[in-house]
């Protein structure tokens, strides 16, 4: 037998510098994480997700996807929180029940943790471990990266998966002989899914990633000392890593989202009425135990599957057309039918057959059909929904949508509307509620009900889609449950993909009206830095909270920038010229640089010039960080590869000076970081190194 060996050795390295900059990102970004003790900046909006989340209760975020959410909401969750604090503007103060800490623990966490993974990844684009060290201490000392990570944001968290992304798959490129590198492989694959479900910038350096790698499999493919085998494996594993698990990770966030929040909310009116009826409480409980087919006698509400942003539902009044409009026009002067965007008893309507005079349901109840000819009766003025030659209020060119009243002025009633439910599977089927998308064509003219405005109906040639709910209560028992919804079972089920593709749609087409903004920008005011944002303003005192970029090191980090497309220049026209300065190695590695941390940057930059929404200053962050990364990496490359011995020890000299200031930059902001100490309005003052910056103090 095999005796075992004593004493059992284990050996490992520890990177001492890497211990000390983690230590010191911990510390710069925890440390009295709890204060301020109020709401600050975009805490207000990113808190009610917060609260949503803690009551189950489903809403929508047309800015991006859930994961981000959930994240926060698992701190709160950690520490606690039971979701009733009211977010309702910055600067209110937290409640004693309410652990600040918990709730902004995970940015802070993410935020710390990108230090380190920006020492990692220097060390993978295989520059030395003073560049590395270089690029973790203009991380560290990163004003706007410390205050955007001490708060219940979510740009730490982006940078954080945008990190792991990229040097997960340096690892797996630089390892060529492990198999064990395709767990970097899947690991950098989920990172990118996880960037990309915590906001949409992800996919910015997402596709980055998979444009390196594509280069990369595209030389493998060429390297004809691997066999055809080996080629056609790794080339499926990367496809499977980098395309399929990140979609099938982006889909598993939605899963959890649309799990998670199964209550009726405030953002339910957005969503069809299929997918409302799917949730607890609200359209459900109206719609819970009612039949599955419309039939004549129904009453139903009709819902416009065309009207964006809000919803409207078909509605009429006691309020009549006027007898001549502003501009010189007349109309009818039948009842008014217009398009509500809020649940209302005016919006019922009854089905009635042609045919008949009955406005209930027979036994057994008579389904209403495609192609069937019929009436809709207004439940609450008794008028038929009616339309004739007339011009509509707000679009002329389209015919008057009316309640029918008989002025006896030889104006015929023209109420007949023919059903056309156009998701149908079979020409004889019958109206189903929730589900069925119906067509009301007008029997006499074949124009179709559409909506044109948010205050009137009108009739034209194209189609609109309608939804209807079919109820069969009461007008009180109605009004009730329409403002007083409880959560009960629902029978109704909508798969999750068709909710899945349907909140896709409505986070890409339903967006909210963007305004000014105070501390709003423009992307070239970025890198110039003109603008700052107040994030928070003690109510009685002057300690306050800046978005402000340590100035020194965003100096250096664009002059960075534009150092390396100059070299790169000067290096791509000699090399044309047959003049090649660099060996290929270093030549490979100075390109290598340039694409991750130049490209990472113009990913990250360029398409915000493009884009017509409301930005500010820390949409910018992100690309920030490939120039930290890029600055040290050059500096290495300009001492090593251009300089002369003579030189090199001036450029240690200015390095170091340059640390140095780096360093007493984010001391002299600190207290606009931090929010504390307390500084005086001359002290504020002096603070203010550009005239365009909004530094607010109060004079005593």
């Amino acid at each position: 037998s095999v005796m075992l060996q004593l004493p059992l050795v284990v050996t490992t390295q520890v990177d001492l510098v890497l211990v000390l900059v983690s230590l010191l990102a911990f510390w710069t970004r925890l440390s009295r994480l709890s204060s301020p003790n109020a709401v600050v900046f975009d805490e207000v909006y990113y808190g009610q997700f917060v609260s949503l989340y803690m009551k189950r209760v489903f809403f929508i975020d047309d800015s991006g996807p859930p994961l981000g959410h959930m994240i926060m909401a698992l701190g709160a969750y950690l520490g606690e929180f039971d979701g009733n604090f009211v977010w309702n503007r910055i600067g209110a103060e937290y409640p004693s029940s309410v652990s600040v800490w918990s709730l902004r623990l995970l940015p802070a966490v993410c935020g710390a943790l990108c230090v380190p993974l920006v020492y990692l990844l220097t060390l993978e684009l295989k520059f030395c471990h003073l560049s590395a060290l270089g690029a973790s201490a203009l991380l560290l000392l990163e004003n706007s990266l410390i205050v955007q990570s001490r708060f219940m944001l979510l740009e730490s968290l982006l940078i954080f998966f945008v990190l792991v992304a990229l040097l997960s798959y340096l690892k797996f490129h630089n390892h060529p002989n492990s198999w064990f590198r395709y767990c970097w492989l899947l690991l950098s694959g989920a990172s990118c899914a996880a960037a990309v479900g915590v906001k949409y910038m992800g996919v910015f350096s997402y596709l980055l990633l998979v444009g390196v790698a594509s280069l990369h499999t595209w030389n493998l493919i060429g390297d004809r000392t691997v066999s055809h085998l080996s080629v056609c494996v790794q080339c499926v594993c990367r496809a499977v890593c980098l395309l399929v698990v990140p979609v099938l990770l982006y889909v598993f966030w939605f899963y959890l989202h649309l799990t998670l929040l199964h209550r009726s909310g405030p953002h339910d009116q957005l969503m069809s009425s299929a997918f409302q009826a799917s949730l607890e409480g609200g359209l459900s409980r109206i719609t819970q135990g009612q039949p599955l087919d419309v039939s004549y006698g129904s009453q139903v509400t009709l819902r416009s599957s065309a009207s964006q942003p809000i919803p409207c539902w078909l509605h009429s009044h006691k309020a009549n057309y006027p007898i001549r409009y502003e501009n010189g026009r007349g109309s009818s002067h039948q009842q008014q039918v217009t398009c509500y965007p809020f649940k209302d008893v005016n919006n019922w309507w009854i089905i009635k057959d042609a045919g008949r005079q009955e406005l209930v349901v027979s036994s057994p109840p008579r389904p209403v059909r495609h192609g069937d000819v019929i009436q809709l009766v207004h439940g609450m003025t008794s008028r038929f929904l009616n339309s004739h030659d007339v011009a509509a209020p707000m679009s002329p060119h389209s015919q008057e949508v009316s309640g029918y009243i008989d002025f006896n002025v030889s104006m015929a009633a023209q109420n007949l509307w023919r059903v056309d439910i156009s998701n149908r599977e079979a020409e004889s089927e019958s109206w189903k509620t929730i589900m069925s998308e119906v067509r009301l064509v007008h029997v006499n003219t074949s124009a179709v009900l559409k909506v044109l405005s948010v205050l009137s109906f009108g009739l034209d040639r194209r189609g609109v889609l309608l939804n209807c709910v079919c109820v069969g209560q009461e007008q009180k028992e109605r009004e009730a449950e329409l403002h007083s919804p409880t959560h009960i079972d629902v029978d109704r089920k909508m798969s999750f993909w068709a909710k899945f593709l349907e909140l896709q749609w409505k986070m890409l087409t339903v967006k909210q009206e963007d305004s000014e903004h105070k501390y709003s920008s423009s992307p070239l005011e970025w890198i110039t830095m003109e603008t700052n944002i107040a994030y928070w303003l003690h109510s009685s005192t002057n300690a306050q909270i800046h978005l402000i970029g340590n100035p020194v090191s965003w100096g250096v980090a664009h002059l960075s920038l534009l150092a390396y497309q100059l070299l790169a220049a000067v290096y791509l026209l000699r090399r044309r010229r047959g003049l090649k300065d660099l060996p290929d190695g270093v030549w490979a590695q100075f390109v290598c640089l340039g694409c991750v941390c130049v490209g990472g940057w113009l990913v990250n930059f360029v398409p915000f010039l493009l884009m017509e929404k409301t930005l500010f200053l820390y949409h910018y962050l992100p690309a920030l960080c490939y120039l930290h990364l890029l600055s040290p990496a050059l500096l290495e490359h300009t001492h090593t590869h251009l300089l002369r011995s003579t030189h090199r020890h001036a450029l240690g000299v200015c390095v170091c000076v340059g640390l140095v200031c780096v360093f007493l930059s984010y001391r002299t902001f600190c207290p606009l970081t931090y929010g504390t100490p307390e500084l005086s309005a001359s002290q504020l003052q002096a603070l203010k190194w550009r005239d365009s910056w909004d530094i607010l103090y109060r004079r005593r």
